[in-house]
């Protein structure tokens, strides 16, 4: 898994993609995986350590989140790729 941080190093362990979380859930952001430009773009978004994330709900294969007091519908795919705790 290639993330912002090893996964094997503190901030990373225990991680759940925020793919997993359940709707009305808040969850903090530990670290984003993928290739240089997915993290890219979801660092862009706001998925930065420490940001607190809630699910909103899950639909069309998007899930709804509240990021930094603004909603946004990321893919299944792109959840997959921020870990949370």
């Amino acid at each position: 898994m290639n993330c912002h941080q090893p996964v094997s190093q503190p901030r990373c362990t225990h991680a759940i993609p925020l793919s997993l979380i359940h709707k009305g859930e808040s969850v903090r952001v530990k670290c984003v995986c993928g290739k240089d430009e997915t993290r890219r773009f979801l660092i862009n978004l706001g998925f930065v350590e420490n940001a607190e994330v809630t699910v909103i709900t899950e639909t069309d294969g998007n899930v709804i989140v509240s990021l930094k007091g603004t909603r946004l519908a990321v893919s299944k795919a792109m959840a997959r790729r921020v870990m949370t705790a």
